[in-house]
């Protein structure tokens, strides 16, 4: 088993630079950040930062990698926990949440039209990094299909964007409402009504929610029917 090789002294401080400038973001927008005010946070002077980024749009990509790293890291330690994949995925939901609430400047990143505007290299370095991201969780959902936990008549595709729509709008909510808006129990919630929908019934045959509406109220019932 090949050991991996520890990080040197300027990977560190180039991981300490783009999470400072992930701080600045959050504070200030991204509007604000600049090499001056990243040194600043960072506690160095700018030439010492010239050293590692040569500009704002170095620091972005920096901050980008940083954000898939983050992410990829957690698709990793979920399925180092060795449980079933309907699991891992509620638990990757779970450190979704968090990463989100411990970086609010991630959905800032991401879904800013600055980052996008005139840039189209960096437009499609945002694609591949949700994209790459939802192909792990389309992995996760292929091998719960083949054990039977979840329902084989689901796209994977179409149930990792799902997955990822699970707590993406509440992040942004969050960030409009200064944290009032609370993501992580919108989220739990988003999952109870998701997990019962991606699972596996008995006998191929799968529950589903219908709603009808008598009186002006509506009531639920629950009604089953064989995949197609």
């Amino acid at each position: 088993m090949s050991m991996r090789a520890p990080k040197t002294k300027t990977k560190i401080r180039q991981e300490q630079i783009a999470q400072a400038a992930l701080a600045l973001v959050s504070r200030h927008g991204l509007r604000r950040l600049n090499v001056a005010g990243l040194a600043r946070q960072v506690g160095v002077v700018p030439s010492a930062l010239y050293r590692h980024y040569q500009s704002k749009e170095d620091v972005l990509e920096a901050v980008l990698d940083l954000i898939s790293r983050r992410l990829l890291a957690n698709v990793q330690a979920v399925r180092q926990e060795g449980a079933a994949p309907l699991e891992c995925l509620h638990r990757l939901l779970s450190r979704h949440v968090q990463l989100i609430c411990d970086n609010v400047a991630i959905p800032r990143v991401i879904f800013s039209e600055e980052i996008f505007s005139g840039h189209p290299r960096r437009r499609r370095r945002v694609y591949q990094i949700i994209q790459g991201y939802l192909e792990k969780v389309q992995e996760l959902i292929r091998e719960g299909q083949l054990q039977g936990r979840i329902r084989p008549d689901l796209a994977p595709a179409t149930g990792s964007v799902m997955f990822l729509g699970l707590v993406q709008p509440a992040a942004i909510l969050g960030l409009m409402s200064n944290g009032a808006f609370d993501v992580a129990g919108h989220a739990e919630e988003a999952w109870r009504l998701f997990s019962g929908m991606l699972q596996a019934g008995k006998d191929g045959r799968r529950t589903r929610m219908s709603i009808s509406t008598r009186s002006g109220q509506g009531t639920k019932k629950q009604a089953t029917d064989k995949y197609k």
